[in-house]
């Protein structure tokens, strides 16, 4: 799949989160990259503060990042539909993160 379809997924699977969790979102951005750090076995990534980790003294940071690798989700996929699936669970799984939910809780929702 090419780079260009593939944004357009994670854009469309943004489209898919209810906007009032999306006007909650603080100092984040969304990217996608072709593959992790070398040595690591991620589909995606988050960096930075959950907004539950933000205090007071927050202020005057770069934005957090969520990045979506892009080649890990296609070796993991069979189909088109499979990366429709997976990039959506892969962005969730992200965003939860931005609002302070860790993976254990992600696995016991299904997301993770």
């Amino acid at each position: 799949m090419e780079r260009e379809r593939f944004e357009e997924l994670v854009g469309e699977a943004l489209d898919e989160v209810p906007e009032e969790l999306l006007a909650l979102m603080s100092n984040v951005v969304i990217l996608v990259e072709d593959d992790p750090p070398p040595g690591e076995d991620l589909l995606g990534l988050y960096e930075g503060h959950a907004l539950t980790e933000r205090g007071w003294d927050y202020a005057g940071v770069l934005p957090d990042r969520i990045l979506i690798y892009r080649n890990p989700i296609l070796r993991i996929c069979h189909s088109d539909e499979d990366v429709v699936d997976e990039v959506a669970v892969t962005v969730v799984h992200e965003i939860a993160h931005h609002f302070g939910i860790d993976d254990a809780r992600l696995h016991e929702l299904g997301w993770g």
